[in-house]
């Protein structure tokens, strides 16, 4: 009688599993080569440590025993829970094809990490970043691009994806395709309206006919989110910010701004394409703390004031 496959598997049939799984992703759920790519990393780190153990055969004590390893070499409790999402989506996928019976992740939790809250800036040092002279081919596509992220708090991936078509300056809006192919249409404010109108009438210098990319670089070609990061970070240090800039921070000030004016907290997600209002609640962290801020500076008998006079 042989050997049960769930029970022995050599490694290629398990790289064999991943590269159909990492394809999965891409067809059926349609997630970006940066995703995918993730997946995989996190899925080579399950087979590397799975001491040749087949991955169909992984039991719920091996995967906390490879956990543990892996924390116990400093990796943090966020980076632990995200790879063991990614396994996670991976048993599930084995389990709906019938390799497996059930999912070995099941009531496996990754320890808890410190809430990090995200780094953003504040409306004055955004109104002062964004408020350069827009001289030029290369300054004027990049005040529409970083206005555009502040004014409608677009992912890095979602605002160099655009297209043409999709930005109505007339009603102001634009339609995003953002994480998991969801597409969503947010306003754009006055101000990155009038810096797109401006980098409209320029684009045509270098683009190419039959390219539709919103945002290009003079040879033409869409511009890519490695570039748009090294363009905002020398702006950063050009208009005098000793703080390290990059595109993601104008979308958490976006978020940030909106909810201290607002306080809806469920308007900010919907406009982020937030899956989870708990992703957006981060940013009521930043809020308390710029209320927190205001009360130590403003009432008689903030804590502070009253320390200081002691």
């Amino acid at each position: 009688m042989g050997t049960p496959e769930t029970t022995a598997e050599p490694a290629s049939g398990d790289e064999g599993r991943i590269d159909g799984f990492i394809a999965h992703l891409r067809a059926e759920r349609r997630l970006s080569p940066h995703t995918a790519a993730a997946y995989r990393r996190d899925l080579d780190c399950l087979l590397r440590d799975s001491g040749g153990q087949s991955l169909a055969a992984m039991t719920p004590v091996q995967l906390r025993r490879i956990l543990a390893r892996q924390h116990a070499a400093g990796l943090s409790g966020r980076s632990l829970a995200r790879r063991l999402s990614a396994w996670r989506s991976f048993f599930l996928w084995l389990q709906r094809r019938g390799e497996i019976t059930g999912d070995p992740c099941t009531g496996i939790r990754a320890p808890r990490s410190p809430k990090r809250l995200p780094e953003t800036l504040s409306p004055d040092v955004t109104g002062h970043l964004l408020g350069f002279d827009a001289e030029g081919f290369d300054a004027s596509c990049d005040r529409a691009l970083f206005e555009l992220i502040y004014s409608s708090g677009l992912r890095l991936s979602e605002a160099t994806g655009l297209d043409t078509g999709v930005i109505d300056l007339s009603s102001g809006t634009v339609r995003v395709l953002g994480k998991g192919s969801k597409t969503r249409e947010v306003p754009v404010g006055e101000a990155a309206i009038g810096a797109l109108r401006d980098w409209l009438a320029v684009r045509p210098q270098h683009a190419r006919p039959d390219d539709p990319a919103l945002f290009i670089t003079r040879r033409g070609r869409r511009l890519g989110p490695r570039t748009v990061q090294t363009r905002l970070d020398r702006l950063a240090r050009a208009r005098g910010l000793e703080q390290h800039v990059h595109p993601h921070m104008l979308r958490h000030a976006f978020a940030s701004h909106v909810l201290q004016s607002s306080g809806d907290l469920r308007a900010v997600q919907e406009l982020l394409g937030h899956a989870s209002i708990s992703t957006t609640q981060v940013y009521a962290h930043l809020d308390f703390q710029h209320l927190a801020k205001v009360y130590d500076a403003a009432h008689p008998r903030a804590r502070k004031k009253v320390e200081s006079a002691k």
